[in-house]
Formats: structure tokens, C-alpha cells, sequence
């Protein structure tokens, strides 16, 4: 099949098969592919922001794996240790977890458990 065209209809179900994410078939799909986080080696860096919060301290973990499973049970973890709300986001280049409060060392701590590297 050409990329000119596009599959209107077909009895086959495998070529019938939707992306998770985009909704589109996935012969079509634009999506890039989850990164397995434990295949390389990263270093999560830990700050602290306080910018556009309206006065309220976040601590920051940047530099994660972009892969949606990974930060959502590693920021479930960080959240339930920590005993504070928190979020993560995908938007960028790169995976980043928010949690609300400054508790870096807990998160330091929490990291270095996972065999998470980190600095800051």
C-alpha cells in the first residue's frame, strides 16, 4: 500500500486495528513509540519552582522517560510517600512529575530506591 492512499474499508481485522493514542488505523498512525524506561540509563533532575503558582512551592522531577505507565505509577509513589498532591506531564521532550510542597529529600530518597539516579 502507497502512503498516497487511505484504507476506506477492508475484511481483514488486523488492518482494522485502531492506535490506542490517536485513534487512527495503525498502518496510519503518527504516534512515536513508548521508550521501555528501564532499557537506558537517565538522570532525573530535582528543583524546586515557585513561578506562576501563585506564591506556592512545586518540586520538580525532569529529565523522566516519556512513557505515560512509568510516570504515572512513579508519581502514585511519589505522592503516597510524600503524603502531598502531585501531577506529571508528557507535553514536552521529556516526562516531568510535580509534587506539591519542597520535599526533595523525600523524593531523593524515594528515587534512589526505584534505581533512579537524580541530581539537583
Amino acid at each position: 500500500m502507497t502512503k498516497d492512499t487511505r484504507l476506506v474499508y477492508s475484511t481483514d481485522p488486523a488492518l482494522n486495528r485502531k492506535c490506542e493514542k490517536c485513534k487512527e488505523l495503525v498502518s496510519e498512525c503518527t504516534c512515536e513509540p513508548e521508550v521501555d524506561p528501564k532499557s537506558y540509563r537517565f538522570v532525573a533532575v530535582l528543583r524546586i519552582e515557585k513561578q506562576g503558582r501563585g506564591g506556592k512551592t512545586v518540586t520538580v522531577v525532569d529529565r523522566l522517560p516519556k512513557n505515560e505507565l512509568f510516570l504515572k505509577n512513579l508519581c502514585t509513589t511519589l505522592k503516597k510517600k510524600c503524603g502531598a498532591g502531585g501531577t506529571y506531564s508528557t507535553a514536552g521532550k521529556d516526562g516531568v512529575i510535580e509534587i506539591q510542597g519542597d520535599k526533595r529529600e523525600t523524593v531523593r530518597a524515594v528515587l534512589e530506591k526505584e534505581g533512579i539516579s537524580s541530581k539537583g
